[in-house]
């Protein structure tokens, strides 16, 4: 899109109906992390992020095969990242860390080392059949850098962590979402739909308030259990100020509504 000033096309950036769907593109390399597309990726989160028509952003890779497999290894042969790209301070941590939009990263297959990276910085992640997870690092003589070793650990636990980390073993979709690391596991052809239904409750939500409740859970990954409840709590009196007694009544009644048509 002309309004998201991008190299080339190994990433896509799509806007419909509030929800921003971003793919890397790179299918015939699995979705591999070059440069350019790196570059892509950082500058289309900080564009959706002002975007005003965009509430929510879904994440995923082009083709069958693979979401990403992380870093461009040929290409990191003759053009290894810099340890500015590394760590919390990297153009893609804070690119991420900026978003206060809920994010989807929908799996459609592999995604390993740098690329299961990218879906642990995402909000919520939804898996196809065809979803594996791997982190390799270990195995190439690499760190991870943007965030793997400690969100990890928080998504399924240390153990699991360890031993994903320290073996570079292979994860199934089944196995994610029984550990916690996904939310669904669902058919390829059936992954997207099912993250743009997800993203438009998040859109039938307060955008306010989803920003709020962003912060408090993403602040609270990185804090002690006090530190996250005083967050809660200013930004639950912060939130007084724009709280709208009037509309309090028909809000109730459609959250009701919906509760009897999800039971139904």
């Amino acid at each position: 899109m002309a309004r998201y000033p991008l190299q080339g096309d190994s990433l896509l950036v799509d806007v419909e109906e509030g929800i921003g769907t971003v793919t890397l593109n790179r299918p015939a390399q699995h979705n591999a992390l070059s440069r350019e597309l790196r570059d892509n990726l950082r500058i289309a989160l900080r564009a959706l992020q002002d975007d005003d028509e965009v509430g929510v952003v879904i994440l995923t890779g082009a083709g069958e095969k693979s979401f990403s497999v992380g870093a461009d290894l040929k290409e990191l042969q003759v053009a290894p990242m810099g340890p500015e790209e590394m760590g919390i301070a990297s153009p893609m941590m804070q690119a991420f860390a900026a978003l206060t939009k809920p994010t989807i990263a929908a799996i459609n297959g592999y995604a390993i080392t740098g690329g299961f990276e990218l879906a642990v910085n995402c909000d919520i992640l939804v898996a196809s059949t065809r979803a594996r997870f791997a982190d390799t690092h270990a195995r190439v003589g690499l760190v991870s850098a943007w965030g793997l070793s400690q969100y990890l650990r928080a998504l399924v636990g240390p153990v699991r962590a360890r031993y994903l980390s320290f073996t570079g073993n292979y994860l199934d979709a089944d196995t994610a979402k029984a550990w916690g690391l996904v939310l669904d596991v669902v058919a390829p052809d059936e992954l997207l739909p099912l993250c743009r239904r997800i993203a438009k409750d998040m859109l039938s939500c307060d955008a306010a308030t989803l920003r709020d409740l962003k912060r408090a859970i993403n602040a609270g990954l990185h804090a002690t259990l006090d530190e996250g409840l005083v967050l809660e709590g200013e930004l639950a009196r912060a939130c007084l100020s724009r709280f709208d007694t009037g509309s309090f009544g028909a809000r109730s009644a459609t959250v009701m509504r919906r509760g009897k048509d999800q039971a139904a």
